[in-house]
């Protein structure tokens, strides 16, 4: 008799149906899975048997052919074990077919029967409704994170047991519905901006860099705070929208580091070691999975230590960086993943660390910081928008009281600044100053004569590419922003030109 199941796999980010095809014929006992599984599903063999039987019903004897389609896609992963044992359930009339196919199946199954949770529930209920099903049936631990998405009931279950009690009699059971609500809260900050003692350019740095979503690089020697204040950085960020949170959920549902139970509102912040591979930065492997980047999508990739970062790693950020997504190529297929992050990389001026402490004399030469300076390529460099220097703290600043602007007051100026950014933007498809398009800096960064004739000092005396020409004048756009200016004034101009640190030092 032949049986049908539906599921769903992933590919990268996206689910795409998956239909479960099983036939049982006259033969030899045997078990054939087609479809192109992986070593997961074609070792479910042996775990679906134990279930069946240990779950109290007779395992078909003769020869049992399972079909995933489409047979041109490669399945990976435990999550059709469900799928299958139900298939051949039906198949040998356990349980009615035609209620089988009404619902979406998830389940990793154990051997006494237990269902086991799976990565990547969250997309895969959300690309169900828009399917014509009466509903998913998921492991009881995937039942709050799969209920994020509303327009499709969500069926948790614990045993294969249960299941099958369920689809003889499908309307003794309601939907599953989460307690509490998933509308946006204020988190708890437990780290504040005004902890850190001094550094009121780095201060103000960052607080740019939050309004517009600029990528910055923070230069000073060991001490001098870079890693506390990329920290505090996420506390003046402004707060993730409802569609931003689904997409931050979804990305923690596919890598599977945590099981959310509801919507992420809190940013991204991600620190990988300066030793990473750059396959764990920007994604990738056999079965290519999400990097660094993707899991700081919406939020704050932070590199410290900066240049000792290999040089494949590093360069495989600019074309992330531009695009807002990372595509990862294979043999098999290729895969993009999401990577619209904030980059925030910390770095000392020279090997020796001294080379602006005025507590310390420094002991490389100029050929020893050069080579230094010289890991972080150029064109690397152009896509980093403010190069914020800090210097070493004084003995009088560190023993006076943290003062300045709370994270909190920072953040509302900030928030002030997006909502004009978006305004503007809103028919661009840009949420950021820092996305900005050439063309679009052309509509929205206009500047007077006197402007142009700073800018093109600036340009001709740093010996500025077009890409940092542009970089400019996105920040100075945020600046003036910030500032609650409809134009761009040439003070605006000027300390945004003063944010090109490196550019300085290498001209």
């Amino acid at each position: 008799m032949l049986a049908k199941a539906y599921s769903f796999g992933l590919n990268g980010l996206d689910a795409y149906p998956v239909t479960i095809e099983v036939d049982l014929a006259r033969g030899l006992p045997a078990m054939t899975i087609v479809g192109l599984p992986d070593n997961a599903i074609t070792k479910s063999r042996e775990r679906v048997r134990s279930a069946i039987k240990n779950s109290g019903f007779d395992f078909p004897c003769g020869r049992i052919t399972i079909n995933l389609a489409p047979a041109d896609t490669k399945k990976e992963g435990p999550s059709f074990d469900l799928a299958i044992a139900l298939g051949i359930l039906a198949a040998n009339e356990k349980i009615p077919s035609h209620t089988l196919t009404r619902y979406i199946l998830l389940g990793e199954l154990s051997l006494d029967g237990q269902i086991k949770s799976v990565s990547g529930s969250l997309p895969i209920a959300l690309a169900t409704q828009h399917e014509e099903f009466s509903g998913v049936i998921v492991p009881f631990s995937n039942a709050h994170e799969s209920a994020l998405a509303d327009q499709i009931a969500i069926f948790p279950f614990r045993t294969l047991n249960e299941i099958v009690h369920f689809l003889q009699m499908p309307e003794e059971r309601i939907p599953f519905k989460p307690s509490g609500t998933t509308a946006a809260m204020a988190l708890p900050q437990t780290i504040d901006l005004q902890d850190v003692k001094g550094q009121s350019h780095a201060k103000r740095g960052l607080e740019i860099a939050a309004a517009g979503s600029h990528n910055a690089l923070l230069i000073g020697p060991p001490g001098s705070g870079k890693t506390m204040l990329a920290r505090r950085f996420p506390t003046i960020l402004p707060p993730l929208t409802r569609e931003e949170a689904l997409e931050v959920t979804k990305i923690i549902s596919v890598a599977g580091t945590a099981r959310p139970t509801s919507l992420i509102w809190e940013r991204p912040f991600r620190s990988p070691h300066h030793t990473s591979s750059h396959i764990s930065i920007v994604g990738g492997g056999t079965d290519p999975r999400p990097g660094e980047i993707t899991l700081a999508h919406h939020g704050v990739l932070f590199l410290d230590e900066f240049p000792e970062f290999s040089r494949n790693a590093l360069e495989s950020l600019r074309q992330p960086m531009e695009d807002g997504f990372v595509t990862v190529a294979r043999a098999a297929k290729t895969l993009r993943f999401p990577a619209k992050f904030t980059l925030l990389g910390a770095m000392n001026p020279c090997p020796c660390g001294n080379l602006s402490n005025h507590q310390k004399p420094c002991r490389c030469s100029g050929h020893a910081v050069r080579k230094y300076l010289n890991k972080v390529s150029g064109p690397l460099l152009d896509r980093i928008d403010l190069h914020l220097e800090m210097p070493a703290l004084r003995t009088s600043e560190l023993m006076t009281t943290p003062s300045g602007d709370t994270s909190e007051e920072i953040r509302k100026r900030v928030i002030l600044a997006r909502d004009r950014q978006l305004k503007r933007l809103a028919n661009d498809g840009v949420f950021a100053n820092a996305h900005m398009s050439h063309r679009q800096i052309k509509i929205h960064c206009a500047i007077d004569k006197e402007c142009q004739r700073l800018l093109r000092d600036a340009v001709e005396g740093l010996g500025l590419s077009a890409r940092a020409h542009d970089k400019i004048l996105k920040v100075a756009r945020t600046i003036s922003d910030l500032e609650e200016s409809e134009t761009i004034r040439l003070e605006h101009l000027a300390e945004a030109i003063s944010y090109r640190t490196l550019d300085k030092m290498n001209g």
